[in-house]
């Protein structure tokens, strides 16, 4: 099984500032952290990494320093790391960045068929929700978004079950795979890094 998980080095929102001319955010000094939306789908993957020896690649555009935001991804227990990375990226919206991203899953998936895909439901930099469904869009995988848990993932027969949030209650859904799933927040523990991860993305 191959899991690709698309996260972003975003401002620290405990340390944000707003430009008061341009109202944007100033990034300049601010320290940056993995989107928290972003660790619970890569928890997630690692948990099915766990269970079936899946293959973890963790995948983000943007700014060289985002290195930094990938080894502490490969420190939790990603196998692998890819930066996409280039000045003609800055200030990307979300139609260019999810073409990027969706771009780079097929270049992988040319080595290697790519199974799920997983993202955080939105950034805490953006609020847009919307790069996850379009590179599920890109990608012709089905999206499965808001998803609370997974209950079942058959390999046998390629279909997925999971619990998804909804106005009013929980929807059951089942598809086949690929898929990409936007997994909300708390739904998982986040593990800590052991040593051996540790030094492995050191040396990243």
């Amino acid at each position: 099984m191959n899991i690709i998980v698309c996260i972003k080095q975003v401002p620290d929102s405990t340390q944000i500032r707003v430009h008061p001319v341009t109202n944007t955010i100033m990034r300049q000094g601010v320290p940056s952290i993995i989107n928290p939306y972003d660790l619970f789908s890569l928890e997630q993957a690692l948990r099915l990494k766990d269970t079936f020896g899946a293959t973890v690649t963790v995948l983000s555009m943007g700014p060289p320093m985002a290195v930094e935001s990938l080894r502490k991804a490969v420190a939790f227990g990603a196998d692998h790391a890819v930066l996409l990375t280039d000045r003609l990226f800055a200030g990307s919206d979300t139609l260019a960045t999810s073409f990027a991203l969706a771009s780079a899953i097929q270049k992988l998936a040319g080595e290697r068929p790519v199974d799920l895909v997983f993202a955080g439901k939105q950034t805490i930099d953006g609020d847009t929700a919307q790069v996850g469904p379009g590179i599920a869009r890109r990608l012709g995988f089905q999206p499965l978004t808001y998803v609370s848990a997974l209950r079942t993932l058959d390999r046998a027969t390629r279909t997925i079950v999971v619990e998804r949030r909804a106005e009013g209650g929980v929807q059951v859904l089942k598809t086949r795979l690929p898929a990409l799933i936007t997994m909300l927040e708390g739904t998982t523990p986040i593990r800590y890094p052991d040593m051996p991860d540790m030094f492995r993305a050191a040396r990243t």
